[in-house]
């Protein structure tokens, strides 16, 4: 989890003025990016303060450019022959405030803690309570009479509440909860989310604590405490405690000797505020028309935008279809200055109405068509989907999509792109290609020498050779430009025969491996889940899975089985040892691999050590607080610094210790020979070094192994950025350290997937190089593609797939490469016999986690693949249809918006 820091908390009185949101303006404006319009983006109607730029003096004003461009003659929009909007999706950091409110709700005795945020977002508050008896972990549930509202559990130890409007008319977002002072509660914990960025806003580093009994004064992250702690330069401080009831004790009473957790303080009513800012989303647009004027028969493009500051044009023109970059013949429009020979550069013209700034450019009628891109600043480039934007001036030439059709584009950020290590690729088929290219020019070359040297050539033939070589020059040409792979049909044929040998390696399986998780949230419930599964083994194994994945076995505080206690205890609430090892012996008779639910972040304590805190553990691995990391603020742990992000509800384990890592590997070891478990699914993998879980996987020898590393997206609030490569390279970097010993879950094909079908925007799913999005793309073999687990679907349903979306998302991973996972929810559902069907093609054309992808479309509603030159398919509404040639294809399943053929 990503963590905010922000500064100590301003005491201010609750009479002082509303909060107001104020722009901050940095210095280097951050990088933005265009995108279509949508009924939906994020933060549309808020109004930032900006500073007014200078803009230097001009001939014309924009009101003056639009009048010309619209009183030449013929005007109109009818002489328009191209028109299109684009909108830009900028970021502005605000300023604004969290405030957090103690107050009695009333004369009975009961009161109300408000939490609240004066930014606008999809804010929600991560809390839990402490009891005056908690055993184990700082954070609790709350009891039901403590939930607001629309709250929901998380994994058995916290809270998620939604912050809301009171109105509509309301700039505050705020939860309430209340407080009954009689009650066993020692304090109330929580962190601030940002659902939109998944952003952590935290107190000097630590969670929040709200503190209803005197004991837990002194810690340093309280609230509404202590009275006196500094002020920092600059700040304001406003102090107003109001005392609700006379609280003047005599010191001598104060300080009797007694069991300090039997003392509860008489409460305060305290308002105290946190200032924050946030990057939101602001959206501007860029409008270009052009016309022919009819008396010159020159071309007149207007370029219209609403973008603050000083906009420049980099600008060229082209005269055939190669969109090379040409400087036109002067005339230029006003502020124009020639760049490095190359191009044109125009400061656009401030509008009348200071709202943005617009640009007239006359241009010859004998161009085909007007390249620019658009610089706001030294470090920020506008660009569409990545490349130049080209507007077609003749006939000859057209749009990708017709005008008035949205386009989405992107933007580039100069000096901060990253090269990335791409372990696993594709290119072996565009290299054969354009090798088979030069083997045929060389052919012709050889050919134009022996007839030379025979002089029987004659002008007929000299042509015909010219010729050749011209068309396949230019077939060379057009894969060396093109970001999307080019098969040959010799590539494909060879992919087709091809076998890939069962190689079993940890990281992979077979190859051929196709997963089932075998529980959701809610299977611990039934007390005979080992019971359940058994009756279902057969069934499964004639589905087509190889490998299921089981829930953690171990004594756990929570009944979902991720926070355990004792390692070695595994009678759980799923069922007992005895249950376990049937269920594991059943799933073997019937060809199938069982993977064992392992958490080695974290580990729930047995025992507190002189300062009451839970870090002393018992049972068969007896550890101390020598186990626990350092820099875990809830545990106060004695081993070195974690090696990873710390995971607040229990212990976290230090990995980096000898005897730790010795009993591990022991008892991974016990759990292979003693259970019969063929490998394992790592969770919290973030947790801790990569490395350690080679070393785990080296001495327990799984069949198959994979890690959950789950963090953010990269978003622009609502909106997914296109480029996720920083995202999967993570996941990427996680395996790497591993030796590529375990796979991991394809988060970012899932994220993906989510953006892609919500918004029928399936342009998403093939990345500038023309491959998949995800890990997939780049490491398929160790890419355990998802579409939702007990996490993100069952009755959490913390990352919902889209609805009823769910079998096109399977369309797309079971015919892709890397090892798909199926939810037993989806499974066991209606879906059933259409993922059957998928099921069966998969295993029928022996698609494996290697498996070569061409993408055929990757457009606004559709995305098309062929995968092994044997399967073809398509998701999303738009048409697509595999070409007839080389081969025939036959239409072997469909469902609502997707297909899938196979090669006759």
């Amino acid at each position: 989890m990503s963590t905010v820091t922000i500064e100590p908390f301003i005491r201010c009185s609750r009479r002082g003025g509303a909060f107001g949101l104020v722009s901050r303006r940095a210095k280097i404006m951050k990088p933005c990016s265009l995108k279509p319009p949508s009924n939906d983006a994020g933060f549309r109607g808020f109004k930032s303060q900006r500073r007014d730029h200078a803009i230097r003096a001009s001939s014309a004003s924009g009101t003056a450019l639009v009048e010309k461009f619209e009183s030449t003659d013929g005007g109109g929009d009818g002489d328009v022959f191209f028109k299109e909007t684009f909108w830009v999706t900028r970021t502005e950091a605000v300023d604004g405030k969290i405030f957090v409110r103690l107050d009695q709700r009333n004369d009975k005795g009961n009161w109300h803690l408000t939490v609240g945020c004066s930014l606008p977002g999809k804010w929600i508050l991560h809390w839990g309570v402490t009891y005056m008896d908690d055993e184990g972990s700082e954070w609790d549930l709350p009891p039901e009479s403590m939930r607001p509202s629309h709250s929901i559990s998380i994994k058995g130890y916290a809270m998620e509440t939604p912050l809301e409007k009171s109105s509509e008319e309301d700039m505050f977002h705020e939860v309430k909860i209340d407080i009954d002072p009689k009650s066993a509660i020692a304090a109330i914990n929580f962190v601030l989310k940002d659902a939109e960025t998944g952003a952590w806003y935290q107190h000097k580093g630590r969670d929040f604590k709200v503190p209803l009994v005197d004991y837990l004064l002194d810690e340093s992250n309280v609230v509404g405490a202590k009275r006196g702690f500094s002020i920092w330069p600059g700040a304001l401080l406003s102090n107003i405690l109001l005392n609700t009831q006379s609280s003047s004790k005599s010191s001598d009473s104060s300080n009797q000797s007694k069991d300090p957790k039997q003392e509860i303080r008489q409460l305060e009513a305290f308002y105290e505020e946190q200032p924050i800012c946030k990057q939101v989303s602001i959206e501007n647009s860029l409008t270009i028309s052009a016309k022919k004027c009819p008396k010159t028969g020159k071309i007149i493009l207007y370029l219209d935008t609403d973008l603050p500051g000083q906009v420049v044009v980099h600008w060229g023109v082209c005269k055939d279809g190669n969109k090379n970059w040409e400087i036109p013949a002067a005339p230029h429009p006003p502020e124009t200055s020639i760049f490095k020979n190359k191009a044109l550069r125009t400061l656009l013209q401030p509008k009348e109405d200071g709202n943005g700034c617009s640009g007239l450019f006359n241009l010859e009628k004998e161009l085909v068509g007007f390249l620019f891109v658009l610089k706001l600043n030294e470090n920020t480039w506008i660009k569409c989907m990545g490349n130049d934007f080209y507007i077609p001036l003749s006939s000859l030439n057209s749009l990708d999509a017709p005008p008035g059709q949205e386009k989405s584009v992107s933007s580039s950020v100069s000096g901060k792109t990253g090269e990335v290590n791409t372990v696993e690729s594709n290119q072996e088929d565009s290299r054969t290609t354009t090798d088979g290219i030069i083997t045929e020019i060389t052919s012709v070359d050889n050919d134009i020498s022996s007839k030379k040297s025979r002089k029987t050539k004659t002008k007929e033939a000299h042509k015909n050779i010219l010729q050749e070589i011209e068309r396949l020059a230019a077939e060379a040409y057009s894969i060396f430009r093109s970001s999307i792979p080019t098969f040959s049909v010799e590539s494909v044929s060879i992919s087709e025969t091809q076998e890939v040998p069962p190689k079993i390696s940890s990281g992979t399986g077979s190859g051929y491996e196709i997963l089932l998780q075998g529980f959701n949230w809610e299977s611990n419930k039934s007390g005979r889940w080992y019971w359940e599964l058994k009756e279902k083994a057969a069934e499964i194994s004639t589905l087509g899975f190889t490998v299921i994945w089981l829930p953690p076995a171990t004594e756990s505080v929570s009944p979902e089985g991720y926070m355990p206690k004792d390692l070695y205890n595994l009678n759980s609430r799923y069922g007992n040892i005895d249950e376990l090892k049937d269920l594991v012996r059943r799933l073997h008779e019937v060809g199938i691999k069982v993977l064992g639910d392992v958490v080695l972040n974290h580990r729930c304590a047995h025992y507190q050590n002189k300062n009451g805190v839970w870090n002393i553990f018992g049972g068969r691995l007896n550890w101390d607080d020598r186990a626990v990391v350092a820099d875990d603020p809830h545990f106060q742990g004695r081993g070195n610094k974690s090696s990873g992000d710390n995971f607040h509800a229990a212990p976290n384990i230090d990995h980096s210790q000898d005897f730790v890592r010795k009993d591990l590997k022991e008892w991974l070891c016990w759990l292979r020979e003693e259970i019969g478990y063929d490998g394992w699914r790592l969770d919290f993998v973030r947790g801790f070094w990569g490395g350690y879980v080679k070393d785990y996987l080296d001495a327990s020898k799984p069949y198959f192994a994979v890690g959950e590393y789950w963090d953010s997206l990269s978003y622009k609030y609502n909106e997914m950025d296109y480029n996720q490569d920083a995202h999967r390279q993570r996941i990427i970097d996680w395996i790497n350290a591993t030796n590529g010993t375990a796979g991991a879950f394809d988060v970012t094909t899932k994220g993906i997937l989510h953006a892609a079908l919500e918004r029928c925007e399936y342009w998403r799913l093939s990345d500038p190089k023309g491959k998949p999005p995800g890990v997939v793309g780049w490491w398929p073999s160790r890419a355990v593609t998802f579409i939702e687990n007990h996490d993100t679907g069952s009755t959490q349903g913390h990352w919902r797939f889209p609805n009823g979306k769910e079998m096109l998302g399977y369309a797309y991973i079971l015919t892709h490469p890397g090892t798909p996972a199926v939810f037993f929810d989806h499974m066991f559902s209606h879906y059933r016999s259409q993922i059957a069907a998928l099921l069966s093609l998969r295993k029928r054309n022996k698609i494996h986690c290697r498996s070569t992808v061409h993408i055929s479309k990757a457009e606004r509603d559709v995305y098309a693949a062929v995968i092994d030159g044997k399967v073809a398919m398509k998701i999303g509404p738009g048409y697509y249809e595999p070409a007839s040639w080389p081969r025939k294809w036959s239409l072997s399943i469909e469902g609502k918006d997707y297909k899938v053929w196979e090669a006759s």
